[in-house]
């Protein structure tokens, strides 16, 4: 017997693993909300239903949300993919700068955490997917407060997991490596990261190696295919790990190398001396 389809809200699809993910879904039957702050795409005829939302406003999440439950009436599956990066050194970065990053990536996946939640209780059913990354278990030097905006992630979700259990409610963690998506052409940066800043030379040479490791690995479809089976999964996992066999191996090192052996082969990975 076919699956009746799902009412799917997908967070910044404007490109990327949203983008694609919302248009697998839709090709499949489902109903895909598919959210950007970008202006919405030409209307089509057959394609996801674009929201504009800025995952930092509470009033527009509130929104949104109340949208498609005014349309659809439920909301069966929730994946919170919105988010950005932010390079340069901890000394460069200030606590605006912070503020932003985790508004957007941690803040705002709480904000839709929230929202969606009375209904999926309601119903006593849904999925929660959120897009963490390895760099939400391996922290790198110059992303240092993407780590911590994904670590969070991390963090967030195993305790939200066990909450909403008794309630139907399945929770998982994506965490793509490496992948080629307009997030490298969206990075943001310091702004005391440039000239003068006595870090700009190792900066501009890890994150260099970084794009360079982005833009290697065009095929965003193993992501695509994670996030299918764990919204598809009977009892899905709390972790997806989606990444190159040297990206996974240097993560399944990290709790058994010591510290500094870790450390130097991070370093040497982004050619930091």
């Amino acid at each position: 017997m076919p699956r009746p389809p799902r009412v799917v809200l997908i967070t910044g699809c404007s490109s990327g693993f949203g983008r694609a993910l919302a248009e697998a879904l839709h090709q499949r039957g489902d109903r895909v909300y598919a959210t950007l702050r970008t202006p919405l795409p030409a209307a089509a005829g057959d394609s996801p239903r674009y929201l504009r939302m800025d995952v930092t406003d509470d009033a527009a999440v509130a929104e949104g949300v109340a949208t498609i439950l005014r349309e659809e009436g439920r909301i069966d599956a929730l994946v919170n993919n919105a988010g950005f990066g932010i390079s340069g050194a901890i000394e460069d970065t200030t606590v605006d700068e912070v503020r932003m990053q985790l508004d957007t990536n941690l803040l705002g996946t709480h904000r839709l955490v929230r929202a969606v939640l009375p209904a999926m209780r309601s119903q006593r059913s849904g999925r929660i997917i959120n897009m963490s990354s390895l760099g939400g278990i391996v922290s790198v030097p110059f992303q240092a407060f993407y780590c911590v905006s994904k670590f969070g992630i991390e963090a967030y979700t195993e305790a939200l997991r066990m909450e909403v259990r008794s309630f139907g409610i399945h929770v998982s963690l994506i965490e793509p490596g490496d992948f080629a998506t307009n997030g490298t052409a969206n990075r943001k940066w310091a702004a005391a990261a440039g000239a003068g800043s006595a870090y700009e030379t190792q900066c501009r040479t890890a994150v260099g190696r970084m794009i360079v490791d982005e833009q290697s690995n065009k095929d965003i479809t193993p992501v695509v295919r994670a996030l299918l089976r764990t919204l598809d999964a009977a009892k899905p996992r709390l972790r997806y790990p989606v990444a190159t066999p040297i990206q996974r191996l240097l993560v399944g090192l990290r709790p058994l190398l010591p510290q500094p052996w870790f450390e130097a082969l991070i370093m040497d990975n982004y050619k930091i001396r």
